[in-house]
């Protein structure tokens, strides 16, 4: 992928982060990138296609950060509710959270992507030993705390409100 193509995808997921699907347009896109909008259409030739590209990228990188978790960090519910509280305390909120909300608004190229985002943690939750329901439980949680935190501006939200499931809370 090209260093512009990356730029793109990098600022788009700055602003879905924020606004999700309706959070961006090509023009702020490449103002952000300092590019014509064209350059934006010649990589990406919809909106739809930008932002599915940017949920596949978004979702290997959780995949394989979650991966690296678990080696350390062998119990589930720890290694998720470390996840998710990290993008909270580094101020912004899963895109795919974002977005998921509004799911049933979304293209649906854009839907499938942000489905098979949350399929991938649901199954690597029984991978790591939860039961499904236990995993949907979990996804409910940490979603639900992150929107809180985001509401709210404020990490502590997200600490409160995943409290039961920890015995210890996660280090600042």
């Amino acid at each position: 992928m090209s260093d512009v193509a990356t730029a793109i995808l990098d600022a788009a997921e700055r602003r879905m982060r924020v606004g999700g699907f309706g959070g961006f347009s090509f023009r702020e896109i490449a103002a952000d990138v300092g590019i014509k909008s064209s350059s934006v259409h010649y990589h990406f030739p919809t909106k739809e296609d930008l932002a599915a590209a940017v949920v596949r990228r978004y979702a290997a990188w959780a995949e394989n950060f979650l991966d690296e978790t678990l080696a350390v960090e062998p119990d589930p519910v720890r290694a998720w509710t470390h996840a998710f509280r990290g993008t909270i305390v580094a101020g912004t909120m899963c895109p795919c959270i974002v977005m998921g909300a509004a799911s049933q608004d979304l293209p649906p190229s854009v839907a499938t992507e942000v489905r098979r985002f949350f399929e991938m943690h649901a199954r690597k939750m029984v991978e790591a030993g939860l039961d499904a329901e236990r995993a949907g439980e979990l996804m409910a949680t940490i979603t639900g705390a992150s929107v809180l935190a985001n509401i709210f501006s404020d990490a502590g939200e997200f600490d409160r409100a995943t409290r039961e499931l920890l015995p210890q809370p996660i280090a600042a």
